[in-house]
């Protein structure tokens, strides 16, 4: 008579994190950090993949993007600055924000 041993349920579970544990472990290493590259670096990368998440700190990170096709109706683009290697306040590429007050109707001169 043959016996059908059980599955070791533990061992499935432990698998599936481990392989979790590595996907997020990939994807937070996988994020350029702004301060380890030249202003030129940054910005050739960014016009070469249309956007990027930098990190920007030891905490904090932040999207660039090259162009208005990545922003929502009603952003507008801004220069965003951010530390590189070789310059502080380095003009990296835009921003998607909304405006502070809308251009219609305002003339100022």
């Amino acid at each position: 008579m043959l016996t059908r041993k059980k599955p070791v349920q533990g061992a499935g579970v432990a698998a599936l994190s481990m392989a979790a544990l590595l996907v997020v472990g990939t994807a937070a290493e996988a994020r350029p950090d702004l301060r380890k590259m030249t202003c030129g670096q940054a910005q050739a990368m960014v016009k070469r993949n249309g956007s990027v998440v930098f990190t920007t700190g030891t905490h904090t990170y932040s999207l660039f993007v090259s162009n208005y096709s990545y922003c929502d109706p009603g952003e507008q683009l801004f220069t965003q600055f951010g530390p590189t290697r070789d310059n502080p306040k380095c003009p990296v590429a835009y921003e998607c924000r909304e405006p502070l007050f809308e251009r219609r109707g305002f003339r100022r001169w």
